[in-house]
């Protein structure tokens, strides 16, 4: 059970932070939300023989295939297939394919039950999930910040996400997620609460919006 807990921020994804904004019209497409956009990533894992990333050859093909209409709001239909993880290894996707219905709520990234995913322009810490263990919480860190991956290299927004124990004191783990205009994300990472090296990061290999 304590390993359980102790499995960090991936993970615990379904957990919400709800958002009351009001169904409005996003001033541009900075998540790249249209049907037939499409992004493949690559899974490292990290090696603490020679401190370095591996790669996994775990593959996540992520696109977009339709929209939905909920409750008066259009919701964008993404796709992810995951191939390569026939070892199961921690904190990778599994195998198969998973949906997410997405919108862009007034610069907010929230999913079909209100939770957010990403904020673009709220520098605001916000809760992600709260546990007797500790309470998990995301804060937008910078939005110019430069950053290189297989697909080039772009100026982003930079999300933290990070874990405060009972006590006070901020867990070791800490987990980065990169946007950026018009792609989307590019960047992320999946860790431990206890180690203070992410065990998997993705990095966008190549993608394909409009």
């Amino acid at each position: 059970m304590k390993r359980i807990i102790y499995v960090c921020f991936f993970a615990i994804l379904l957990a919400s932070c709800s958002t009351s904004e009001s169904n409005q019209e996003p001033d541009s497409n900075f998540y790249a939300l249209t049907v037939g956009n499409e992004w493949v990533y690559k899974n490292y894992k990290y090696n603490s023989v020679t401190e370095t990333y591996d790669y996994t050859g775990v593959i996540d093909s992520v696109s977009i295939v339709g929209t939905e209409l909920i409750d008066h709001n259009t919701y964008f239909r993404f796709r992810r297939l995951t191939t390569g993880n026939e070892a199961n290894i921690t904190l990778c996707n599994p195998n198969g394919e998973h949906f997410e219905l997405l919108r862009d709520s007034t610069g907010y990234l929230v999913r079909d039950d209100g939770s957010i995913k990403y904020a673009k322009n709220d520098f605001t810490s916000r809760i992600v999930n709260d546990q007797d263990w500790g309470t998990i919480y995301e804060q937008l860190i910078a939005t110019d910040n430069q950053i290189t991956v297989e697909a080039g290299t772009f100026e982003s927004t930079y999300t933290q996400r990070f874990v405060m124990l009972p006590n006070g004191d901020q867990a070791d783990g800490l987990d980065h997620f990169y946007y950026v205009d018009g792609v989307g994300l590019i960047y992320d990472t999946s860790s431990l609460v206890s180690q203070d090296i992410p065990t998997i990061i993705r990095r966008l290999d190549t993608f394909a919006v409009e």
